[in-house]
């Protein structure tokens, strides 16, 4: 299945660094925090990515067009014939990587919709947003979405605070999206999706429309919304200080979403 992520976001929460670079550019370990969110997927075999595109986003573009020099020791021979020589293999050599401008003002809906044209139509798709990484079974969700038979299935997590809280039954069914919860002990969305191709549907052409808003909530209207529950570790980039975590735990070798 191919994998969308949502890489247009301008991160104003995260100013520090966003200010200077996209957030899925952030660094985790000397990696942008996008590339451990592909190594996940690409560790359950999904390997075709979409990215969308916004915000500064042809430091994404040089990244992959020069992904042999941003990982690889490098030997370089001077003069008119000069070479260059690449002494590193790596695991990402079978990656496959759309780079989709999106708009740099654009909301999360109308990103998805933008690339619509490079889903096969009737196929399904993975997608997820390109600043949160998790201990999660990308396959598992797959599942829970083909036995679920909705639209959309969402990955439910446990909070840090602040984001869209669920209220799930125990079927997996979704009842009701708040976009702002006022308790922690709550699912939240932690991204990890698995889509339909009738997910298009219910994405308007609108740049100032959100994911999280009317599309999520006329998915809710038409029972076409499924949970898949991870418990495991799930932890989005929104700050400095999560930032600092990430990078903290890489460097401990003690980061849960390293299943590669």
């Amino acid at each position: 299945m191919k994998v969308v992520i949502l890489c247009g976001g301008k991160g104003t929460r995260l100013r520090e660094e966003t200010e200077y670079r996209p957030k899925p550019m952030v660094p985790v370990g000397g990696r942008p925090i996008l590339w451990h969110i592909m190594k996940t997927y690409a560790h359950y075999g999904h390997k075709e990515f979409i990215l969308c595109l916004g915000y500064k986003g042809e430091m994404i573009k040089d990244y992959f067009r020069n992904y042999l020099w941003n990982t690889c020791d490098t030997t370089l021979t001077l003069g008119r014939s000069g070479k260059v020589e690449f002494h590193n293999s790596h695991d990402e050599e079978d990656w496959s990587v759309t780079l989709a401008e999106t708009g740099e003002d654009s909301m999360t809906a109308f990103r998805v919709k933008q690339i619509q044209k490079y889903i096969p139509r009737g196929e399904s798709f993975l997608l997820t947003y390109g600043d949160g990484v998790a201990s999660i079974d990308i396959n598992a969700v797959i599942q829970a979405h083909r036995t679920a038979g909705k639209v959309c299935t969402i990955s439910a997590v446990h909070p840090a605070g602040r984001f869209g809280a669920l209220r799930i039954d125990e079927t997996g069914g979704i009842h009701a999206f708040t976009e702002k919860p006022q308790f922690e002990d709550a699912y939240v969305n932690g991204g990890f999706m698995a889509c339909d191709y009738a997910m298009f549907n219910y994405l308007p052409s609108d740049p100032n429309m959100m994911l999280e808003a009317k599309p999520m909530a006329d998915l809710v209207r038409d029972r076409q919304l499924h949970s898949y529950r991870h418990e495991g570790f799930w932890q989005p980039m929104d700050t400095y200080q999560e930032a600092m975590h990430l990078n903290r735990l890489w460097s401990e070798n003690k980061a849960p979403w390293k299943v590669w």
